[in-house]
């Protein structure tokens, strides 16, 4: 099957190379000429397990090409994928521009019937703006082709994205065309052996779907993390009670980990625009509004941990970080808790020398070279000298350090355990302060 997808950022370039590896002929546009251009030569321009090795066998095998030409794509494929970015605006909507200039140049250049497919996460409704952006172009051009319009939100996780994409556990599509949801159906048959994942609802509800999904996983965080802070107050152990109810299948253990809040592209970006679509129709999300507020109080635990410590007196201190990515097994560092505790730091006079397995170069892009960071090439190297350490994203190369040379690096043995990583008990018996979430200090 001929696939045009637009956009090679992390949705759309994920999507190309799994629909490539089945067979397709895959068409990418992208706008960026400099990203195109590493693309032509096999590489992939982001961190994703898995992916540069897909890339590369099916541009080797040239079931995937690459292009700036929008004409080009909207005369390829059958499908015409919408995978562009929809970042938040300053009010917490998101960014339609990128969307609908993609619909505009379909509707300018396709030559006969195509299945225009929403994969970007857009606000409910935006199928009808893409489809009215589509006609008003052809009526422009005085041209006739039919076409439809389908929503198909991408359910990836970072760091699992091509298994997610390849062994689905739901393949939502929103459509109000049987002839659409056919050639949908014919599309993801390889992904739908096992038994019959696709979903088949109407457009609006589809769109709903992945934010109101989205929401629910920020809201156990949230909750978890409040009841965490609760637990610090009135002597409880968050890991003892996170088991017990974890234990209720209702419930289930997954996302009720305490932390230092969520981060990333989906979830802080997906509930401010679920709040935004609230308020736009009068509306109060207060979960919702809740969830934020709880996520953005939580990215300052670690810091007041770290500076109650200290007395409040943090100026001329090193701080060793262990992890910048939002999560394990990528380079993402959008709203990254990170971030907000090294900003901190630094307003608060401290130095950081902070590690991450894959992260290093997009914290270097995002704050260059400075004084008051250094950017370590290992944990110990991160930990040498330093006042105290700072555990914030759990890859797996952090999970069971060795305590004894960590005491001797460091200037003093303090931990704060941004993701309770670690047994208080095992390190008060090494000689350890150790702080955690939701947890007595050891």
């Amino acid at each position: 099957m001929n696939i045009t997808i637009f956009g090679s950022g992390y949705v759309g370039l994920v999507t190309a190379v799994c629909f490539a590896d089945v067979g397709n002929d895959v068409l990418c546009v992208d706008v960026d000429e400099r990203k195109v251009a590493m693309l032509r030569k096999g590489e992939s321009p982001i961190y994703e397990p898995g992916l540069s090795e897909l890339l590369k066998s099916n541009y080797e095998a040239g079931r995937i090409r690459f292009t700036t030409s929008a004409e080009e794509g909207a005369k390829h494929g059958l499908y015409q994928f919408i995978a562009v970015g929809t970042p938040p605006n300053e009010d917490g909507s998101a960014d339609m521009q990128y969307v609908l200039a993609v619909a505009k140049s379909i509707g300018q250049y396709i030559d006969g019937y195509r299945v225009v497919i929403s994969k970007s996460t857009v606000p409910v409704g935006t199928a009808d703006r893409v489809r009215a952006a589509v006609a008003a172009e052809l009526k422009a051009r005085g041209a006739s082709h039919e076409f439809d319009v389908v929503s198909n939100p991408e359910f990836l996780k970072e760091g699992a994205a091509i298994a997610d994409f390849t062994k689905p556990d739901r393949i939502v599509v929103g459509s109000d065309s049987p002839r659409a949801t056919e050639h949908m159906q014919q599309l993801y048959a390889p992904f739908n052996r096992n038994h019959d994942r696709v979903v088949v609802m109407d457009v609006r509800s589809s769109e709903m779907t992945k934010y109101a999904a989205n929401a629910m996983l920020a809201t156990k965080i949230s909750f978890m993390n409040e009841m965490a802070n609760l637990a610090e107050k009135l002597g409880a152990d968050i890991e003892k009670v996170r088991i017990g109810i974890g234990s209720d299948p209702r419930i289930g253990y997954q996302f009720i980990y305490p932390g230092c809040g969520y981060g990333g592209s989906c979830f802080p970006k997906d509930v401010k625009a679920l709040i935004h679509m609230a308020d736009e129709v009068g509306f109060g999300a207060s979960v919702l509004q809740g969830v934020e507020e709880v996520n953005n109080k939580q990215k300052g635990v670690l810091f007041e941990k770290i500076s109650a410590h200290f007395g409040g007196d943090l100026a001329g201190k090193t701080i060793a970080l262990w992890g910048l990515a939002f999560k394990p097994r990528t380079d993402d560092m959008r709203e990254a808790p990170s971030r907000t505790l090294m900003e901190a730091l630094w307003a608060a006079g401290a130095k950081v020398r902070a590690y991450d397995p894959v992260a290093t170069h997009e914290t270097q892009r995002i704050y260059g070279e400075r004084s008051d960071l250094h950017y370590a090439k290992s944990p110990e190297d991160a930990a040498d000298g330093a006042d105290a350490l700072a555990l914030v994203t759990e890859w797996k190369v952090f999970a069971s350090p060795n305590f004894g040379n960590l005491a001797k690096l460091l200037k003093q043995p303090v931990i704060f355990d941004g993701r309770n990583q670690y047994d208080p008990v095992h390190l008060r018996k090494a000689g350890y302060s150790y702080y955690s979430i939701g947890r007595k200090p050891a």
